[in-house]
């Protein structure tokens, strides 16, 4: 079957302002111009505004998406399963949080009783689980099973004030880093001091210590681009300045 413009914006929920757009960068072309000078769009077509609505729906940028589809090992049904996998893992933490607000409901209408830590599981949980989805496999492959777990519990246990103590810290390790970094060296007073609060902070979000594996910890935030990009937002080369301040920190330095 055949669409106009009109008929496949209505269809799939999008304006045609946002077809014309899409057709104007690339992304989406008519399969033919009629001739009557309108947009045709075809199966073809259609199956690829469904995906690249997929990927808009997961957080995806236009330009990464046009990347995506139009690779040459592009396979839509390999896609399909891995949009599915994401969006129940989304649901799945979306349920959380809609049970922690119907036991917060019962608990002001007097039905149930709710502590104040049970107020913040389920945001807690939604935390644990984009945290297992961005890095779970190579934690485990790297820290194992059980002390992935004894963090994942560490962070469940912890009280809101621990927790607020916890988002400070990082605050106070980041500015002490900053102005660390203008000496430009890792063994002096102020990079050490960052490097003994990044320490307090791992151990809060761990529940317990080990210098082997905090510098490696710091070696993966140079070694993957994901955590690079998160550290180095603000200031290019931070990453790898506190993995080296960690290393001295530890005794770990080769």
């Amino acid at each position: 079957m055949e669409y106009t413009v009109h008929k496949l914006g209505k269809m799939a929920g999008v304006s045609t302002r946002t077809l014309r757009y899409y057709d104007e960068i690339g992304i989406l072309k008519p399969a033919r111009i009629n001739s009557s000078g309108y947009r045709i769009y075809g199966r073809a077509e259609v199956d690829r505004l469904q995906q690249i609505l997929f990927y808009k729906e997961l957080g995806v940028g236009l330009e990464d998406i046009k990347a995506i589809i139009d690779d040459p090992a592009f396979d839509a049904e390999t896609a399909l399963r891995e949009h599915l996998e994401k969006l129940l893992h989304k649901k799945a933490q979306l349920e959380i949080l809609i049970d922690n607000v119907r036991k917060t409901l019962a608990s002001r209408e007097g039905r149930i009783t709710m502590s104040d830590q049970e107020k913040f599981a389920g945001f807690k949980e939604k935390l644990i689980a984009e945290n297992e989805q961005k890095y779970g496999k190579e934690a485990r492959e790297k820290y194992g099973e059980e002390a992935v777990e004894r963090s994942n519990q560490a962070f469940k246990n912890m009280s809101q004030a621990d927790y607020a103590k916890m988002q400070e810290l990082e605050v106070e390790m980041r500015k002490v880093l900053a102005e660390a970094m203008t000496s430009g060296d890792p063994a002096g007073p102020l990079a050490q001091k960052a490097a003994a609060l990044h320490k307090e902070w791992l151990t809060m979000a761990w529940g317990q210590y080990n210098k082997e594996a905090h510098a490696g910890l710091t070696q993966l935030y140079v070694d993957d681009e994901r955590f690079t990009a998160y550290y180095d937002r603000e200031q290019p080369g931070t990453a790898a300045f506190l993995r080296d301040a960690v290393q001295i920190y530890t005794g770990m330095k080769k």
